[in-house]
């Protein structure tokens, strides 16, 4: 059965993303909502917020490890625009007070270079795309009651999409293997995870190539200077006022984010 009222739950995702609440699930009402459904909401969601005057300056990739696809019970990624208000520069500061339930996560984010469409898009051609890659934390954050989803809330939610801050840095593919980038992420000077490139796909570029595809599949192009945040490294981890993050990367170097009221 089609999703219905399709407006109205991008609005409830609007309004509980303005007012920092929590909604229920949309699969608790409808357990039968699957991808298809998410992406409807999302993209009136988008609309609703691109209304505003935001932008879109890139995506995230979502569920690209083994274990995210396992708990959530698909086995496939998913994707979601990153927003220009939510980006942060390294040694930066986010509050508290501008999400509901945040947690961490440390990944490595693709600069594109030139125009990637898709489909038809390999792992090479994704390769030549890409300018370079850099070192990033995300923010994961969930507009849904106590991080309750299955994959259409989260898709609809613009796969959970919070914040993000990226370092400057941007390493050329020719002075790295994105398979084997490996990172150390710490709390308050305490390492709490570590991680590898090939967590993401088995290559970062692959899950380039995957959203250029997916993409590609609703006309639409990963652009110059877009940038594709490829997916967690590690398990999410839990962020309060106070924490200071740093993820360390071998070659692409650090990126600190500080967290206040």
């Amino acid at each position: 059965m089609p999703i219905t009222d399709v407006p109205g739950k991008a609005r409830a995702l609007y309004d509980a993303r303005r007012t920092r609440t929590q909604i229920p699930p949309f699969t608790d009402e409808d357990p039968t909502l699957g991808m298809a459904d998410g992406y409807a909401v999302q993209k009136d969601l988008v609309e609703l917020i691109l209304g505003d005057g935001d932008t879109i300056i890139g995506y995230k990739v979502g569920l690209t490890s083994k274990p995210m696809q396992k708990m959530i019970g698909v086995d496939s990624p998913d994707y979601g625009p990153v927003l220009g208000s939510t980006l942060y520069a390294d040694r930066g500061e986010v509050s508290m007070s501008d999400f509901i339930q945040p947690k961490m996560e440390a990944e490595i984010v693709a600069v594109m270079g030139a125009e990637l469409r898709g489909p038809g898009v390999s792992v090479l051609d994704a390769a030549r795309a890409v300018a370079g890659v850099c070192a990033a934390v995300e923010i994961v954050d969930s507009r849904f009651e106590d991080w309750r989803i299955k994959l259409a809330d989260t898709v609809a939610d613009l796969a959970s999409n919070g914040a993000a801050a990226v370092s400057s840095r941007v390493v050329p593919l020719s002075e790295v293997d994105t398979r084997l980038i490996g990172m150390t992420l710490t709390r308050n000077g305490e390492l709490v995870d570590t991680g590898a490139g090939a967590a993401a796909l088995g290559d970062p570029l692959a899950v380039v190539a995957w959203l250029a595809n997916t993409l590609g599949e609703n006309g639409i192009a990963l652009e110059p200077g877009h940038l594709v945040m490829t997916g967690a490294l590690h398990a999410a981890v839990p962020m309060n006022a106070g924490d200071v993050f740093r993820a360390d990367f071998d070659r692409l170097g650090p990126v600190t984010l500080r967290v206040v009221d």
